[in-house]
């Protein structure tokens, strides 16, 4: 048949003639983008293609031989994803209906997803794997706000693993794959994977209420569907570097329309040291609002007296220049950089007024009050299934049960669920608590010393002699001749308001009893998570570790511990009174083994007092002792001379 010779329309005519008249191999196409004549010409070049593959038949002789790089290049993305599919969970209710995805992100079976995904299923889930077994999973911590749960899968401790990837580098336009479990279409459990580009960056995706937020987070043309819900967004590297979360629906059906967003790998790894704590984890607030004027600058619009950033010094009308390490050029930055963040960080911020440029630290306050998150979060618990608004439905059950858990006893569930208010399970906070404790008593037979502690030294770079003493009632500070004596009947909130060198006996007691006498005597004592810990000049959050943080209400104040987690040192004690005071900070480092009869015990040589910015004392501590209680000097009102 002559395909010429075809009644076509004038406009599929040309197209087919035009390709027939290419030079090329039987079997290669070249393909042309269109894009200013139409959909009318677009149909008719691919009528063209199609009539010109049915007339053109391919022959062994004419074969394109594909070079090798191309083979290893396509070997090595189907490895890829093979990885990360091992690592990619399809998570359903107890029921084994409904559901969303998530992904591993320790072997011992920790797994982020979205809250919303979480939250349909309750304090427990199963969990399909592609190695086509079903395991038991639980609850472990809850980001309400910031749309992020995590989970542990019971069974294994050698679990498949997905490495959290850098966002930032992350550009417009560069490859990526989404895994998960769209439309329950995984009833063999093994993933969907679809390949995309990254179509934007530093999105901001408005709260349904001050739920669900999502800032700055990445855009997806990769096919994302109710089910894909908590699933990995990967890099080609096989690296995560977001959890898909949020569709752009709108009245299309529930079907993917080529916009997807992601909730960044920064974010997440934010959040997750403090999901690890079992708590209702709370987003950031500065305590205040943004303005752009007309030159562009971002201008502080609104203030509380009462936050950290008023006390640091930051006024109305001052330009935001950064905040935690990131330039902030436009408002909608300054929403997205703080809505990465979690309650109670401390983030380095700079701030320019009439020309002058102020960099400090600044501790974030919570989006909500712990009663306020308790209330949304319950209230959205009881209407089974909050999604975010673009995403109002689950996707439908799985058409086949689900095989029977693998590995892991059913009593084990229960046996790990702790309720609680204020948590999504108390268990892991228990755990981790009872973890830190273990891990900072092993440097000394504390409990053996409940004597009087003598420290001695000097001020940092002087000869200026410094003795300290901790007694079971009182303690005291020598600085050469003036003293400071603290008796443990006093109010605790009084001397934290005083700003004085007697922080530094507070704090120190407040250590000293928690390594006597254990997290559980020291007060009602709660797991915070992974926080900051600054102890060097550095003022970056990217070079900043992040220490284990436990809270005790001690006396009338508040008291944080916070904890190298590498050794179990403690790293910074911070003793907090009346809202609106900036807490005593007393940071400990250099650590030292000293020995004595009870054996050997750890002792820091370098200790720095400071209230807010205001550094009060750097001291090198040379020898300390442990001895009977007594009184060893005549002490004087606070600050003033010894007789």
């Amino acid at each position: 048949m002559n395909l010429t010779n075809l009644a076509m329309p004038p406009v599929a005519n040309n197209a087919f003639h035009w390709l027939l008249s290419l030079k090329t191999t039987r079997c290669t196409i070249a393909t042309v983008a269109v894009c200013n004549s139409g959909q009318q010409l677009t149909r008719a070049i691919m009528c063209a293609v199609a009539l010109w593959l049915a007339s053109s038949p391919c022959h062994s002789a004419d074969a394109v031989t594909i070079p090798q790089s191309v083979r290893d290049a396509q070997t090595q993305r189907i490895e890829i994803m093979q990885a990360a599919s091992a690592a990619t969970v399809a998570i359903f209710g107890p029921d084994g209906g409904g559901g969303g995805s998530g992904v591993i992100v320790s072997s011992d079976g920790f797994a982020l997803t979205n809250y919303h995904v979480s939250s349909a299923c309750g304090d427990h889930m199963r969990c399909g794997l592609n190695d086509g077994r079903v395991y038991d999973a639980v609850i472990v911590g809850v980001d309400a706000t910031g749309d992020v749960s995590l989970i542990q899968l019971l069974g294994r401790d050698d679990f498949p693993t997905a490495a959290l990837g850098d966002s930032d580098s992350v550009q417009v336009g560069q490859w990526c794959f989404a895994a998960g479990n769209p439309f329950v279409l995984a009833t063999n459990l093994q993933p969907s994977i679809s390949l995309g580009i990254v179509s934007g960056v530093n999105r901001y995706q408005y709260p349904a209420g001050t739920l669900l937020e999502y800032a700055d987070c990445i855009q997806t043309d990769a096919a994302i569907n109710p089910g894909n819900s908590g699933g990995p967004l990967f890099d080609l590297a096989g690296n995560v570097i977001g959890i898909n979360g949020r569709c752009s629906f709108e009245k299309r059906g529930r079907v993917n329309v080529g916009v997807g967003y992601a909730i960044s790998a920064r974010q997440l790894d934010y959040f997750r040291g403090m999901l690890e704590s079992g708590r209702l984890v709370d987003h950031a607030t500065l305590g205040a609002t943004v303005s752009t004027d007309d030159s562009g600058r971002v201008l502080v619009s609104n203030l509380l007296s009462s936050s950290d950033a008023y006390r640091r010094g930051l006024r109305f009308g001052d330009e935001i220049v950064s905040l935690a390490d990131r330039d902030v050029r436009t408002t909608n930055m300054f929403k997205n950089v703080l809505g990465t963040l979690p309650k109670d960080w401390r983030v380095p911020m700079s701030f320019r007024r009439n020309g002058n440029t102020t960099s400090v630290l600044v501790r974030l306050d919570g989006v909500h009050s712990e009663q306020e998150l308790n209330e949304l979060v319950n209230a959205e618990m009881q209407q089974n299934n909050p999604h975010p608004p673009d995403d109002p439905a689950p996707p439908p059950a799985a058409e086949e049960p689900l095989p029977p858990s693998s590995d892991a006893d059913s009593s084990q569930v229960g046996k790990m669920i702790e309720p609680r208010l204020g948590f999504a399970n108390y268990y892991f906070n228990r755990h981790r608590k009872e973890q830190v404790w273990q891990r900072s008593s092993a440097h000394g037979d504390f409990p053996n010393r409940r004597n009087t502690w003598r420290f001695r030294g000097s001020l940092a770079g002087e000869n200026t002699p410094v003795e300290i003493l901790l007694n079971s009632n009182s303690g005291s500070l020598r600085i050469r001749n003036r003293v400071f004596e603290v008796a443990y009947d006093t109010s605790m909130s009084d001397i934290v308001s005083s700003r004085r060198e007697s922080g530094l006996i507070v704090a120190l007691r407040a250590w000293q009893q928690y390594l006597q006498d254990g997290p559980d005597r020291l007060g009602d004592t709660i797991y915070l998570g992974k926080m900051p810990v600054y102890l060097s000049s550095d003022l970056t959050l990217a070079n900043c570790p992040r220490h284990e943080t436990i809270q005790s209400l001690w006396y009338d104040a508040t008291c944080r511990l916070s904890f190298d987690p590498a050794n179990g040192h403690t790293s910074l004690v911070e003793v907090f009174g009346d809202v609106g005071q900036d807490p005593i900070e007393l940071y400990m480092d250099r650590f030292q083994e000293y020995s004595d009869s009870n054996g050997q015990v750890f002792m820091p040589s370098r200790l720095r007092l400071q209230y807010g910015l205001q550094p009060v004392l750097l001291l090198d501590i040379t020898s300390v002792e442990f001895q009977a209680d007594s009184t060893t000097q005549s002490a004087s009102p606070d600050g003033e001379d010894a007789p």
